[in-house]
Formats: structure tokens, C-alpha cells, sequence
């Protein structure tokens, strides 16, 4: 997993008025998050990031889903090594927090496990009324393990968390907006509109004070034991029958069946 390239195909990326933009156009309109694919999201993210001329970034989906979830059949590939000694998780997943500019996530259809993650790695979220969001990973045998268990925790509390991962329910707009999971929703075609307007305002302030405001919003809420019990237990998941069972299933259009 260490010499994972990324798919640089499945990125649209464009400028315009100091807002940079990223689509992701995976062949499959539900994005399914490989290594290759967020990895390719992440540079694109970073290109954008070192342009002085950009003050804000904003990261879209498809017409059909922000990203339904990490890709499954790569997913099951995993194991515990792969997991916990690559760089498998740390070369995208936990590097995309670390953009200075800030990221908007502007989320239309399903932002699921893996693509919600993605969201949440994003500096401020603004989503659809036709979004569904959730963290569905139980119901596969796994935990979210791309910084879900710790993000989530910090938007919208302990308890909500709990509830959200636990149950492995699918969440409304405004469930989300109410708990802190998302700053903002709108109607289907005032997505773009609604997150380039919050850029704008982003973008009349220094940007270097906006960089040290990120720096330091982040510090207060690391923790990186957490990260680091988070992408244990996560690898753990791959040597367990439920997460065979859970991800066979699913592929298999059928109900999974745990002891």
C-alpha cells in the first residue's frame, strides 16, 4: 500500500474569483473512496493550498452522492498490517486536515462512512436537503476508521456520536444542521451558490490569520492517542468473521448474518 497513485482522472478541479474547486468524478457516480481516489483528492487539495491566489477551497460530489463510502472491494482486501503499518490511512485520510486554506464541503445526495468522513475532514460543511449522512460501519463488521470515531465526537458530542455510530442510522439535514454535524443546508440548487457566498466571506480576510486561526482550532481539538486507538481498533476490524461477513454481504446484496 505504500506505493498507492493517485487517480488523477477522477478529479475535476477549477478556479475562479480565488475559490478553488474540486469535483469528485469517479467513473462510478457514487465515488467510491479508494487509497488511489483520496489520495488524488488530497493533492489536488494541496496544489490549491500552495496557489496564493486561492483563499478557499470548496470540495464537491457528484450529481448522485457526495461519496456513498469507501470502496468496499478494496476495503476487504485489508488487513491488520495493511491497516495499522502502511501509510495507507496517514498519506490522505489524516494529511487533508492538515490544509491551511480553508475547505468547504459541499455535500448533495449520500455522504456515507468513508464519504462523510471526508466531509468531516473539511473545515465547514454545507449540504443539500436531499442529503443523507451517517456512519453506517457497524452494520459491516468495522468502525469508521478514517477519523470518523474522533471528528464526529468533536462536532457534535459524546452522545450524539455514540447514537450516530451505534444505531448506524441514516441522518437528515436537519438532524445534522441541529447537532452540529453540518454548519448550513439549502435547497438542492443553492448548494454551489450557498458554499461560494461563505467563501466570499473567507476570502476578504488575511489569509494569514485565517491559517493560524486553523492551526490553532485544530490543536485545541487533537488528540492523538485517539487517532492512534482509532486506526488500531480499525485494523483489529479486518481479522474479525463480522467484518467478512458484513462486507460480503453488502457486495452480495443480501442482509448480513452475525453470531
Amino acid at each position: 500500500m505504500n506505493n498507492i497513485i493517485p487517480k488523477t482522472e477522477w478529479i475535476k478541479t477549477w478556479s475562479e474569483n480565488g475559490v478553488g474547486w474540486i469535483q469528485l468524478n469517479h467513473e462510478n457516480k457514487l465515488n467510491p473512496l479508494s487509497a488511489s481516489f483520496i489520495l488524488a483528492i488530497k493533492d489536488a487539495a494541496k496544489r490549491f493550498d500552495n496557489d496564493p491566489s486561492i483563499g478557499c477551497i470548496v470540495l464537491i460530489g457528484s450529481e448522485k452522492a457526495f461519496a456513498a463510502g469507501a470502496d468496499l472491494k478494496e476495503m476487504i482486501k485489508l488487513n491488520y498490517a495493511s491497516v495499522t503499518e502502511s501509510r495507507y490511512i496517514e498519506n490522505g485520510w489524516l494529511d487533508i486536515p492538515k490544509i491551511q486554506t480553508p475547505i468547504i464541503a459541499g455535500v448533495k445526495g449520500y455522504a456515507l462512512g468513508g464519504g462523510l468522513e471526508l466531509a468531516l475532514s473539511a473545515h465547514i460543511r454545507v449540504a443539500s436537503k436531499n442529503s443523507k449522512l451517517g456512519l453506517p460501519e457497524v452494520s459491516l463488521g468495522v468502525i469508521p476508521g478514517y477519523g470518523g470515531t474522533q471528528r464526529l465526537t468533536n462536532l457534535v458530542g459524546k452522545g450524539r456520536a455514540m447514537e450516530y455510530i451505534l444505531t448506524a442510522k441514516m441522518i437528515g439535514v436537519e438532524d445534522a444542521k441541529y447537532s452540529g454535524l453540518i454548519n448550513e443546508y439549502c435547497e438542492l440548487e443553492e448548494l454551489l451558490p450557498t458554499c461560494e457566498n461563505i467563501a466570499k466571506k473567507i476570502i476578504k480576510n488575511s489569509p494569514r490569520a485565517i491559517s493560524k486561526a486553523i492551526k490553532c482550532i485544530n490543536a485545541s481539538l487533537k488528540n492523538e492517542r485517539g487517532f492512534e486507538t482509532e486506526i488500531e481498533e480499525f485494523g483489529k476490524c479486518f481479522q474479525t468473521d463480522d467484518f467478512v461477513e458484513g462486507t460480503t454481504a453488502f457486495l452480495e446484496k443480501r442482509k448480513p448474518k452475525y453470531n
